[in-house]
């Protein structure tokens, strides 16, 4: 079967959650299928400067097409206009000129889409938000899925999008939390949905302390990271600390100098992704007697405090991602706006217990249906919650065999698969 995927933005520099999530399935889907990715040659969501090569590429084993957009995007212009489209009445006119204005804009793409439509079995389409997907929905809607990811914020309730949710064959939501979020929106949707997410792979599952020859023979943990890069200094490690020294998550401490209990976060470092917030209820903790450190790794779009309790870990390959969530205490969630979270699945799938914002109705469903971490929904019980986690062993070790339990059950990558195939051979017999 031939596949498009067709997203905002792609490769593995690109850290955003749809993005991501998209790569994730594309990559698995390709070892069955001839799975192609249509996609822009922006890398930064912020301007959606060009700045991948125009064309063809190969990316894990995944045919990747990029076009290029016509434009960046003004973004202090365009929240103005958001501002007033959100606050005024408008028309439909108004609202294709915000999605002009959001962006990602790029003709190409779609005129590439219809073109060759006929060639595709099935079109996927990542995030219900954006132009490629709002434009690429009319070129063939009954070979169309969308998996909106989508959550409650001022843009879904424009008017473009009622189309957007009622023009594809089938949707593929991530939660049953989404689906339910989705339905009080919207009245026309279509006959076909499941609640799929996506696979999440599960660390072996071993005794602490790790032997140096242990360490070396976890799944799809060769000598050479996803990235192509080598482990030296890991393997170096194995060869030069005994035992005790290689105890989970000790590389990741080791080679970031951190001691102590550690609250981590993973993602992009945005006050988007309440990390803002995140940092000032940290703070209130350490004030009142806390003792942890904030870790936050991947891509700083914030300036971060002078601290000696912040550590900014910087961008990690997929191993140095798993060291630190194995070394980390805790796993903060502070964004209220979810639709999946793989940061909270990749930290209960190796046993670590989040904290995650109460007001993401996805992550308090992964809590409540785990339990395998708590939330908060201020800076007081944000405060409360870390100071019981950090100081209560026997909690976080059962938090933590509830969430292994969780992403085992629920989050397998043969049960994420086998609903796209069903759903993928649906849609072909329906032509």
């Amino acid at each position: 079967m031939r596949i498009a995927f067709i997203v905002q933005r792609y490769g593995t520099e690109v850290l955003g959650g749809s993005e991501y999530h998209c790569r994730l399935i594309a990559e698995r889907l390709a070892s069955q299928h001839d799975v192609e990715v249509l996609t822009t040659c922006a890398r930064d969501y912020i301007t959606w400067k060009n700045e991948y090569a125009e064309g063809p590429d190969r990316i894990r084993g995944v045919t990747v097409r990029r076009f290029a957009n016509s434009g960046t995007r003004d973004i202090d212009a365009f929240n103005e206009y958001s501002d007033w489209i959100f606050n005024h009445p408008h028309g439909r006119t108004d609202e294709m000129e915000w999605l002009k204005q959001q962006g990602p804009w790029c003709p190409a793409l779609i005129e590439y889409l219809r073109r060759q439509r006929q060639q595709y079995d099935v079109l996927v389409f990542f995030t219900y938000l954006y132009a490629p997907t709002v434009l690429g929905l009319e070129v063939n809607p009954t070979r169309s899925v969308l998996v909106p990811t989508s959550h409650d914020e001022p843009a879904i309730r424009l008017d473009i999008y009622k189309e957007v949710f009622s023009r594809p064959a089938a949707l593929l939501f991530n939660t049953d939390s989404e689906r339910s979020f989705v339905h009080e929106q919207f009245s026309n949707l279509p006959p076909i949905e499941d609640i799929v997410g996506v696979g999440v792979d599960l660390p072996q599952s071993q005794p602490y302390p790790r032997t140096p020859a242990r360490a070396e023979e976890e799944p799809n943990q060769s000598n050479e990271d996803p990235d192509g890069s080598t482990s030296e200094d890991d393997d170096a490690a194995a060869r030069e600390y005994p035992s005790h020294l290689l105890a989970r998550g000790a590389i990741f401490r080791r080679r970031h100098r951190l001691y102590g209990p550690i609250l981590l976060y993973g993602g992009r470092i945005d006050p988007g992704k309440g990390c803002e917030e995140l940092i000032h209820y940290f703070s209130e903790y350490v004030k009142e007697g806390g003792e942890a450190t904030l870790a936050l790794m991947g891509v700083k779009l914030m300036s971060l405090p002078e601290e000696p309790f912040i550590r900014f870990a910087g961008l990690l390959s997929d191993r140095e991602r798993l060291q630190a969530l194995e070394a980390a205490t805790v796993v903060a969630c502070p964004s209220p706006f979810e639709s999946l979270s793989l940061l909270a699945l990749e930290a209960l799938s190796v046993g670590t217990p989040i904290l995650a914002n109460a007001r993401s109705a996805v992550l308090v469903e992964h809590c409540v249906r785990s339990n395998g971490g708590l939330y908060y929904a201020d800076r007081d019980e944000f405060v409360e919650c870390l100071r019981v986690l950090i100081r209560d062993e026997r909690l976080r070790a059962a938090l933590g065999r509830n969430g292994r339990d969780y992403v085992r059950k629920n989050y397998r990558w043969d049960v994420v698969l086998g609903k796209y195939e069903r759903l993928f051979a649906r849609i072909r017999n329906a032509k």
